[in-house]
């Protein structure tokens, strides 16, 4: 078993989307964090809910928006590779995704990042939705 906590079951993680977790880093900072499919070994990754163009969630609790194994900000529509992070598109252009180490054996996704502590499954309690730039409301 590997040092570190336990996060989920990667068959918990949802084929299209994302897993949400929080965690905290070494200044008592609350983060939350997304387990997201990849087609890589070991089949799961861990980055920062947030966009790297503005500070905005990929999964504000009912999972993340994603397209052929990409990860989509819901502000601005940049896309990011769910297994690298990486976003070649769009205002995020440029940038990749802050990531967070993990571990997979017998089917259970362990945190082994020594900057963050697992917390809790789910987000930080913060009803704020996406902002949009767009000039359409409803």
């Amino acid at each position: 078993m590997p040092e570190g906590t336990p996060i989920a079951a990667v068959d918990d993680v949802p084929d299209m989307g994302s897993s949400l977790f929080t965690v905290e880093d070494a200044f008592t900072n609350e983060r939350e964090a997304i387990l997201v499919p990849c087609e890589q070994e070991p089949g799961v990754e861990a980055w920062i809910n947030s966009c790297t163009h503005e500070a905005q969630r990929f999964d504000q609790g009912d999972g993340a928006a994603m397209r052929d194994g990409q990860l989509i900000c819901p502000k601005h529509g940049s896309f990011f590779d769910a297994c690298s992070g990486e976003c070649d598109n769009g205002k995020a252009a440029g940038t990749t995704l802050p990531g967070i180490d993990i571990a997979v054996e017998d089917g259970t996704v362990y945190l082994v990042d020594e900057n963050y502590e697992f917390l809790r499954t789910g987000g930080i309690d913060d009803d704020s939705g996406p902002s949009s730039s767009s000039h359409l409301s409803f």
